[in-house]
Order: C-alpha cells, then structure tokens, then sequence
C-alpha cells in the first residue's frame, strides 16, 4: 500500500472558490494525464509548473470540470513522490466527479494522514516534524501556530540529535575502555561518565521546563468561570468573546448548563467554560447543570471566581473563595458601578494570596487588567518567545522524562559504585527514547495511530 497512486480532496467539504485535489505515487501524472486534455502532455511537461486545460472522464469522455493542473515531480515534493494537484471549481459536483474518475482508473483513496506519512517514511520529515504539521492546522492562536511552525522547520529535532550522538560519542569512549583496554583511549573514569551525563541531563532538563507552557500554547487554558447565580459570570463570557454567546439576564440561574467558546487572551488561547450558577437549588434541570459545573473545575487549569460587589458576601461566595485556596485562579468583583456592599477587608482577607480585579462588565472596565492577570499567572506577563522551542506534545514530553529517568538512574549507580559497564543499559535506553520522539525508533502501530489523526488529504 505505500507504493500505491493515492489521492483525496486537499481542502474543505463543501462550496468555495476553488477545491484541490491531491495525488502523489509514481504513477501519479500518468494517471491524471488520463484525464487531463491541455496542450502539453503532463508527463512530459517540466517540474513544478501549472498547466491549463480540462478533465474528462477517462472512459465516457464526459467534460468534469475546467481545471488549473500542477505537476511536481518526486524527489522535490511533499512526499517525495510525483505529486499532481488539480484544482477545480469549488462547487460539490466538479470535485467528487473528479474524485470518482480518479478511483474508477485504479488510484486509491488516501487513508487520513497518508500523504504526511509517506512525507516521513520517505525521509522528507521525521516524526516530530510530522506531528508539528496537524499542530499548525489546529492552531488557534498566532503563537501556537509559530510553535507548530519551529519545530515543522526541524528545531526540536536537530535538538534530539545532538542530544543522541553526544550519548553515542559517550556509549562509544565506554566501549573503548570496557572491551579495548589494552588501547591507549582515553580514560572513562566515574567522575568522566558522571558529567558527561549530568551535561546530557541538564539540557532535557531544560527543553522539559518549556513544556508547561508548551502545553498551555498549543492546547490553551481551560478557564472555568464560576460564581453564584446573577453576579456576572455569562456577562464575562460575551464581553471576552465580544459577542453575546451567553443569554444574559436578571433572572438567577438563566444558565443551565456548560456554556464553551474559545477566546484569545494575549495570544494565549483561552477554552472558557461558562458554568451554571453554584446554589442550592430544587430546580431539577438547574442542579444537573450545578453539577457538571462543579466537575468543570475539577479539571479546568485556570478558575475566575467572579462576586458581585453590590452585594455582601454570602455563605456560597465564602465557601467558594475557600475552595479556591491552592488552586490556579483569579477573583473577579464585579458590577463596581452599582453602590458596593461587599466586605473588602474579609473579601481580601478570604482572597489570600489570589490576584483580585474588580470590573464593571457592562461598562467593559477592568477586562485588561484581568487579561494582564492572566498572563502574569501562566506566563510571568512575559510575551512568547517566538524563536524558542517549546515542547508542546504530550508524546514527546513523556519520552523525554523517560530518558531523564534513564540517566538519573545511571547517575544514582556510578555514585554506589555500579560497574561502569553496567551503566550502558541506561544510557542506551535514553538514546532510545530520544529516538521515538523523532521517529527513528518507533513501533509501527504508534506510527500509524499518530497519522490516524490527521484530516482526509493532509
């Protein structure tokens, strides 16, 4: 099946301008060129050109589509196999008429990922890369996408590399001395061993105190909104998102459920969660929605606790200011344009050490210090770095902690005096682990379940 003529719809389902279809295999402009009447003859044209012409079918000459036809010839492509990309009207009709020539001729339908795939298993982009390119498709903020972008470019892992042949020059100075004694090698000595591999753990060290913010970069921060009913909490919602995705009113519990939406916050990605109003209540829709808020917060990275600051504090507001204690969150006093009854001094006592803006949601104030809030809790209020490199997958980040496991471990032997020899199986699993991150050691049902995740025609 990889030496297989494949094809699939590279764009959107649906009416557009344009829709493209993608073939790639070594019978790929031949095939096409089936369909294809123009005044060149594809397979002879030269690489990298775009050619006018239209398609017929191959078997009743029916006219498909007028159509912008481009040739790409292997090795300079994608997948480092001819590639043709035909690009027709975007209407329903042309484009599955065009798809169903295709198949009718003998290409076969490309499996999601495919065309990626083959991109690596042919060496045009290891493992790490292959992943950073469905990061860049489900980017939702500029900086992930940049992040998705550097480590597509090979940043992560020229990282790797190095990382792996300083272990093997290692491996190789310890099998000098274990097996060729009698050479005058240099000496791997303890205290050689133990600061080349202290050396080796620092740097993942370093590449794994990115991951946090990696992670919050490319997934965003699931931000719970909670609060008694009425004090503001769908108000936050829509003045966040700039548009009235949550029903606002003066009635208490107008929200029933779990309201999503995603916002960008200071190019962080914000996944908020506007929860139904936390009360006792009898209302029998009302307290399912109260408890899937609660298990919302259970599991959300950033809680805001919004109060209303007309109002004094009541036994839910303290029970929840108390809940809070611990957990990554920011209090909101809001409705500060009404005559305030809340007890600052107990409010601020209960708040602790937890950041506390007050706003006036209706009047749009003091949302940019709460967005500086945020980027100061996840953030440090510092702006990404755009030319760092940041680990982001959940994948690499646990190999890379399996190879620090790794060296700690050969680490902790050198100092009750394991035999040096003994300490290559623990540098050998770090090598191996370092390995599966970019691809070059790596099961092939892994291989397949990461391409599985990528859309029809990528």
């Amino acid at each position: 099946m990889e030496h297989d003529t494949i094809a699939a719809i590279a764009t959107a389902w649906g009416e557009s301008g344009i829709a493209v279809i993608r073939v790639s295999g070594s019978d790929a402009i031949a095939y096409v060129d089936q369909l294809y009447r123009g005044k060149e003859v594809l397979s002879k044209v030269d690489s990298h050109t775009v050619h006018y012409g239209k398609i017929h079918h191959p078997r009743t000459g029916k006219l498909i589509d007028e159509v912008l036809v481009t040739v790409m010839k292997a090795p300079r492509t994608f997948t480092r196999e001819d590639t043709v990309e035909i690009s027709c009207h975007g209407g329903l009709i042309p484009v599955e008429e065009a798809m169903k020539a295709l198949l009718t001729m003998g290409v076969r339908l490309a499996e999601p990922g495919e065309f990626t795939k083959r991109a690596f298993l042919n060496g045009r982009i290891d493992l790490s890369q292959a992943e950073a390119v469905i990061d860049l498709i489900r980017a939702k903020t500029d900086q992930a996408a940049q992040v998705a972008l550097n480590q597509a470019e090979g940043r992560l892992s020229r990282l790797i590399r190095q990382l792996r042949t300083e272990i093997v020059e290692t491996l190789a100075h310890l099998a000098v001395n274990v097996d060729y004694p009698e050479y005058d090698a240099e000496m791997m000595t303890s205290d050689f061993l133990q600061e080349r591999m202290s050396e080796i753990h620092q740097r993942i060290e370093g590449l794994l105190q990115t991951a946090k913010q990696g992670k919050i970069i490319r997934e965003g921060i699931s931000t719970a909104i909670v609060g008694r009913p009425n004090v503001g909490k769908s108000s936050l919602l829509n003045v966040l998102t700039q548009e009235n995705r949550a029903i606002v009113t003066d009635i208490p519990g107008t929200t029933r459920d779990v309201v999503e939406e995603y916002v960008k916050v200071r190019g962080i990605a914000l996944r908020l969660l506007d929860t139904a109003g936390i009360r006792e209540t009898e209302d029998v829709v009302e307290k399912i929605g109260v408890e899937r808020s609660k298990k919302a917060l259970e599991t959300a990275d950033l809680i805001l606790l919004v109060l209303n600051a007309s109002e004094p504090l009541h036994t839910e507001d303290r029970r929840l200011l108390t809940w809070l204690q611990g957990k990554t969150g920011i209090i909101i006093v809001n409705k500060t344009d009404l005559p305030q009854q809340v007890e600052w001094d107990e409010l601020k006592l209960l708040a602790s050490d937890l950041p506390l803006i007050t706003t006036s949601l209706v009047q749009e104030q003091g949302v940019e210090e709460l967005e500086q809030a945020i980027a100061d809790l996840f953030f440090s209020g510092r702006v990404v770095d755009q030319d760092a490199t940041y680990l982001s997958n959940a994948r690499h980040i646990a190999l890379l902690e399996q190879a620090l496991s790794n060296l700690d471990e050969g680490m902790k032997g050198i100092e009750v005096g394991i035999p040096i020899d003994m300490i290559e199986i623990d540098l050998k699993n770090a090598w191996q682990a370092l390995g599966e991150v970019i691809g070059e050691a790596v099961a092939e049902d892994l291989i397949d379940q990461i391409f599985s995740q990528f859309c029809l025609g990528k």
